[in-house]
């Protein structure tokens, strides 16, 4: 699907029953947003001219619970990564924009493996894990993914804070598991060191 394609409607996951979000991400899908507002219209919240959105120390919210099973059938929850920065990316193999990124993802996961980063993805929207198993072992992805078909992980970031609203999505914790910065379209790896770089240098 290429980016020329952006519905022109916004829609919002946590603005919609569970029982809808699979169309809400059907609609919201592989739309690669320039949105300047952060979730709950936050002035807190600071968009640079990349889309990357920000938020200051201070004013930071914590990170929900997420936790649940892995494409490869363990379980995982993010709270075990606390002291880390962590990267979470929500994709589908289904989606063009996440193949796009998807070599820049496992290039600076390994870059930064050793600064005391993890990544973390969240596949959506794959009824099956074969596809998605398929995609990270084409693309090398050396981190695991939640298998969430439904999106409901996604729905856990509370209203007023950055959220993923769109696939791909990517939101990075700080080491104390406070939401720390927000993109809601496809990085390569000099986005991807712009949101992360700052997080790992603080004190």
């Amino acid at each position: 699907m290429s980016y020329g394609r952006v519905p022109r409607r916004r829609f919002t996951l946590l603005a919609v029953p569970a029982a809808t979000v699979t169309l809400a991400l059907a609609l919201s899908a592989c739309g690669g947003s320039d949105d300047k507002v952060g979730g709950g219209g936050n002035t807190n919240f600071v968009t640079g001219s990349d889309g990357i959105t920000t938020v200051d120390k201070a004013d930071r919210k914590a990170a929900p619970k997420l936790d649940g099973e892995t494409l490869d059938g363990k379980q995982l929850d993010v709270s075990a990564f606390k002291g880390k920065v962590v990267v979470l990316n929500a994709w589908g193999s289904w989606c063009g924009p996440c193949r796009l990124e998807a070599q820049y993802f496992s290039r600076v996961a390994k870059e930064t493996k050793d600064k005391g980063v993890q990544f973390v993805g969240i596949n959506t929207r794959d009824p099956k894990k074969g596809p998605a198993i398929s995609f990270e072992k084409d693309y090398g992805v050396p981190y695991p993914s939640f298998y969430d078909p439904a999106g409901k992980l996604m729905l856990r970031f509370p209203k007023g804070t950055l959220r993923p609203q769109t696939i791909p999505s990517t939101v990075v914790l700080d080491r104390e598991g406070k939401i720390a910065a927000r993109s809601m379209t496809a990085l390569d790896s000099d986005k991807l060191h712009k949101m992360i770089d700052p997080l790992i240098a603080e004190k």
